[in-house]
């Protein structure tokens, strides 16, 4: 048996005592002298624990320091103990690992390329922040994948991985029509639908989300919706390369947040 818990344990252990304490996220980073992307990756089991964090998580959530790390959860508290909630009721977990579904980006791709087919702003930078705000939509909203596809945090914003294969095969098959041209002064590679989109593969509620993402970002200018989505928390707590956690979706504040919690409820 291990001394001490996993990060992961230990991240979920903290989050639900910060619960606990009606601490918001806010409230606890700051007694932590953290940013609050940091205390993300902290309850996500992500990131590790200075011995002066440490400290400071005892004085802020009341308890000895010992118990965070304790791996024996049968210990007689006062505390709430995620360790023992997990031992003894077994919730059942969300499966954040995503498994992309080609078919379906493949229609939902070809939806959002039917829809912005008149905005000339819509070109490759555009259409990757449009499709990462439905999948991360989606999943916030509805804690289950849209695409399913793979986000990886690089210079310009979060990309889908696996895209460029998925669009050379539908150039290809003919699905698509792939434009070089000029906007404002810039060079930009644009897409446009040779075919129509198989609604019948998008759910009703699949479609609100698009929708929803399509009219509030196809005006925006590529520079307005990449400096956007590097203030999203998904990015904000995801390291240069890394692939982008789903689960951060869930720590996200408004203007990006699409759920509407219930007091003092910032994880489903």
């Amino acid at each position: 048996m291990s001394l001490i818990p996993s990060l992961k344990e230990l991240g979920a252990r903290i989050a639900e005592l910060r619960k606990s304490k009606r601490l918001s996220q806010e409230d606890l980073a700051k007694l932590l002298h953290i940013p609050r992307p940091s205390l993300a990756q902290i309850e996500l089991g992500k990131r590790n624990i200075s011995v002066i964090e440490l400290i400071r998580l005892s004085n802020a959530l009341k308890v000895p320091y010992e118990r965070l790390l304790d791996t024996d959860t049968r210990k007689d508290t006062d505390e709430i103990d995620l360790a023992e909630k997990v031992e003894d009721s077994k919730p059942v977990y969300r499966i954040s690992q995503p498994e992309l579904n080609v078919a379906k980006f493949k229609q939902i791709l070809l939806y959002i390329l039917e829809r912005t087919a008149g905005k000339p702003n819509v070109g490759e930078t555009v259409l990757y922040k449009l499709l990462y705000f439905c999948d991360f939509n989606y999943y916030e909203l509805y804690e289950a994948h849209l695409t399913g596809a793979e986000y990886r945090k690089l210079p310009y914003g979060p990309v889908p991985q696996k895209l460029e294969l998925i669009l050379n095969q539908m150039l290809l098959n003919k699905q698509i029509q792939r434009i070089k041209t000029d906007f404002h002064g810039y060079p930009q590679t644009r897409y446009l639908p040779l075919i129509k989109p198989d609604l019948s593969k998008i759910s009703g509620a699949e479609k609100q989300i698009i929708d929803q993402v399509i009219e509030r970002f196809s005006d925006w200018s590529a520079s307005g919706i990449s400096d956007f989505s590097h203030k999203d928390m998904p990015w904000k707590a995801s390291a240069e390369g890394e692939v982008i956690d789903y689960e951060l979706a869930f720590y996200r504040d408004l203007p990006y947040s699409v759920r509407t919690y219930e007091n003092n409820e910032e994880l489903p």
